[in-house]
């Protein structure tokens, strides 16, 4: 963090996110003509709200993100009655990375999701350390604040276990994927809990797949597939049409069939339960 808090109260603009980049700029906009409508100076509104001028500068030049905790100061500040604090809706999304969005958009709106994950825990399963882990130990490395703006849209993207009504979840992890302590034992620990515990969930259903399954459908890689109630899909596999997206009917044909056998080859939901508590129990 440096001497005026801009690393602690603001996240970074991703300069490869177009659409992120013209919110940021045009709500920076909006606070700077505010401010200067009323006649504060930056090191006014810096000293009113508690932080540093380098910060207020960077916001209004659309070069930070600012936290929900500094709008609310600067709306104060300003005298603004809540239109800056209401300014928080707009910049939810855009601290996120833009392709984690477009996930988050597609698993808000989807009646099913499907996934059948290999190395890493499933997305939606992931706690926070294990996310932080796994985007930690990638290489090359990612700077801190890309790990964080990473994390925190991963964690977002949980809000799909709120929903009304709550969509059908079925997720198959690979033995080995359950096994990895990634982040270390407490870290893996709360990992296999969280498991447990959203496999509670009447809509979800979590299943493992046992490394003694000599071969299943899976071998070629892991599956993503959602299913939209306008009767449209998408779905995505490492392991067939180049790894990428398809909503194309008989291509989505050949992963659903993938991902059904997939399903039937791996332990059924009480048994993947049984085994997850019995691994809990070894650490």
């Amino acid at each position: 963090m440096d001497s005026d808090g801009v690393e602690e109260h603001s996240w970074a603009v991703d300069p490869e996110d177009a659409q992120g980049v013209a919110v940021v700029a045009a709500l920076g906009r909006q606070m700077r003509a505010r401010r200067e409508a009323l006649g504060m100076r930056v090191a006014e509104l810096a000293a009113c709200i508690g932080y540093g001028e380098d910060l207020v500068y960077k916001v209004e030049g659309g070069k930070r993100i600012a936290k929900p905790e500094y709008l609310d100061g600067v709306d104060e500040a300003l005298k603004a009655g809540g239109l800056i604090k209401a300014m928080r809706e707009d910049l939810v999304g855009v601290r996120y990375p833009k392709e984690v969005r477009a996930l988050a958009k597609m698993e808000a709106t989807a009646i099913e999701i499907g996934g059948y994950r290999t190395h890493n825990i499933h997305g939606l399963l992931q706690t926070e350390g294990y996310a932080r882990a796994l985007f930690d130990m990638r290489q090359p490395t990612h700077g801190v604040e890309e790990i964080e703006r990473n994390v925190a849209g991963r964690l977002a993207r949980r809000s799909v276990f709120e929903r009304e009504p709550a969509p059908a979840i079925t997720i198959v992890q690979e033995e080995a994927s359950i096994r990895r302590p990634l982040g270390g034992t407490m870290v893996w620990r709360a990992q296999l809990e969280r498991i447990l515990e959203i496999a509670e969930l009447r809509n979800v259903v979590v299943q493992v797949m046992p490394l003694d399954c000599e071969v299943h459908a899976g071998m070629a890689g892991g599956i993503e597939l959602l299913k939209f109630a306008d009767g449209t899909a998408v779905g995505r596999s490492e392991g067939a049409f180049y790894g990428r997206p398809i909503s194309d009917r008989k291509q989505l044909q050949v992963l659903e069939l993938r991902y059904g056998m997939i399903r039937s080859q791996a332990l059924t939901p009480r048994e993947s339960r049984v085994f997850i508590e019995h691994l809990l129990g070894e650490t």
